[in-house]
C-alpha cells in the first residue's frame, strides 16, 4: 500500500469514482424520460483514469476533459447539478446557459476548459495555456485528455510537438479504450502502445493501467513533478475500456462478448472496493453508507436541475461574438 497517501485520500478516490458512476446512472434515467437534450455519453469502466489523474493536480492547474472524463470535473469542483443542467440544457451558474450540452463548459477560475467536437483540437489549446502560464511566471500544469483515435489527428501532433519543443508543462493523457467510436485501434494505428509516440517528440511516455486509480494517480504525479520542475511535456497512456457504446444510442454490437467479459472482471470500482477492504481502509458497511449518501446527494442535485428554468430566448445572442 502506498505510504504517501492518507486514509482520507484513499476514500476520496472511491467517493469520486462512485459519484461519477452514480451520476451517469441518474443521467441515464433522465435520458429515458426525455429530459436530456442530445446524446448521453457514459464513462462506465473508465472512472479511475479521470479521477486518479485529476487528483494529481492542484488549484491553478488546468484540464481539458473529454466527454468520458466527468470524474475529473467533479474532482476540480464542478457540482453535480451543473452537469445535470448542462445535459438538460437548463440555465444556471456554471453552465453554458443552454448554448451547448454535456460537459462542453469552461471555468477559468476552477481550471477546466470544455472540449469541442473536433477531437484532438484541445491539445494545442492546452499547450497555449501552458505557454501563457510560463510567460506569466506561473508554475501551473495543464492536462489534456483524448482517446486513442484522436491521437492520430494532425492537431494532436502539432500540439504535442509544440509543447515538447518549448518544454511546456503539459501532460497529454491518451485514454486507450480499444475503440475510436466503433473502429478498433489496430485499424487506425499500427503501434500497440500509444505511449511510444512520445519518443517521436523527445518527451517521456508512460503506460499505466487505466482501471487502477492509484496507479493512474502515481503516474500522473510523476509527470506533474517533471512539468513543475521545468522538464516539459509528457504523455501518459491509460489502458482501459468503455463498457458501453460510444453514446446511449450505440448498442456496442461491434465489440465481441468475450472482450466485454474480460474487462468486466477489471471493473475499477469493484476492484477498488476489494482493495479498500483488504487494506482495512473500509468495510462493507462504510462503503454502503457512502454509496447511500452519494445517491441521496445526487437526487437532491438532480431535482434542483429539473426545477431550473430553460434559458430565456432573448438571451441567445448574449456572449456571442461575430
Amino acid at each position: 500500500m502506498t505510504e504517501t497517501l492518507s486514509k482520507q485520500q484513499y476514500l476520496d478516490f472511491y467517493y469520486y469514482m462512485r459519484m461519477t458512476r452514480s451520476l451517469e446512472e441518474r443521467l441515464t434515467i433522465l435520458f429515458r424520460q426525455n429530459k436530456v437534450i442530445g446524446g448521453l455519453y457514459r464513462s462506465l469502466g473508465q472512472e479511475a483514469t479521470a479521477v486518479g489523474s485529476a487528483f494529481a493536480l492542484r488549484d491553478g492547474d488546468f484540464i481539458s476533459p473529454l466527454i468520458r472524463d466527468m470524474g475529473a470535473m467533479l474532482v476540480k469542483g464542478v457540482k453535480p447539478q451543473e452537469l445535470f443542467k448542462q445535459y438538460m440544457a437548463k440555465d444556471g451558474e456554471g453552465t453554458s446557459h443552454g448554448r451547448d450540452l454535456n460537459i462542453h463548459i469552461a471555468d477559468m477560475k476552477r481550471g477546466y476548459v470544455g472540449p469541442i467536437s473536433q477531437l484532438g483540437d484541445m491539445v494545442p489549446v492546452m499547450a497555449g495555456i501552458a505557454l501563457a502560464g510560463k510567460m506569466q511566471g506561473k508554475n501551473i500544469v495543464t492536462m489534456v485528455y483524448l482517446g486513442d483515435g484522436a491521437s492520430s489527428t494532425g492537431a494532436f501532433h502539432e500540439g504535442v510537438n509544440f509543447a515538447a519543443v518549448l518544454k511546456l508543462p503539459m501532460i497529454t493523457i491518451i485514454e486507450n479504450n480499444g475503440y475510436a467510436f466503433s473502429t478498433p485501434t489496430e485499424n487506425q494505428c499500427l503501434v500497440k502502445d500509444f505511449a511510444v509516440k512520445a519518443k517521436g517528440y523527445g518527451i517521456p511516455g508512460e503506460i499505466v493501467d487505466g482501471n487502477d486509480v492509484i496507479a493512474v494517480y502515481q503516474a500522473t504525479c510523476r509527470a506533474v513533478d517533471r512539468a513543475r520542475a521545468g522538464e516539459g511535456a509528457s504523455i501518459i497512456e491509460a489502458k482501459t475500456f468503455r463498457m458501453l457504446g460510444h453514446a446511449q444510442h450505440d448498442n456496442q454490437s461491434y465489440v465481441p462478448k468475450e472482450v466485454l467479459d474480460v474487462w468486466h472482471e477489471k471493473d475499477p470500482i469493484k476492484n477498488y472496493q476489494e482493495f479498500l477492504k483488504n487494506n482495512n481502509l473500509a468495510d462493507d458497511a462504510s462503503l454502503k453508507e457512502m454509496d447511500e449518501k452519494i445517491l441521496a446527494y445526487l437526487e437532491e442535485e438532480a431535482d434542483i436541475a429539473d426545477r431550473a428554468p430553460f434559458p430565456q430566448p432573448e438571451s441567445s445572442l448574449e456572449g456571442v461574438y461575430f
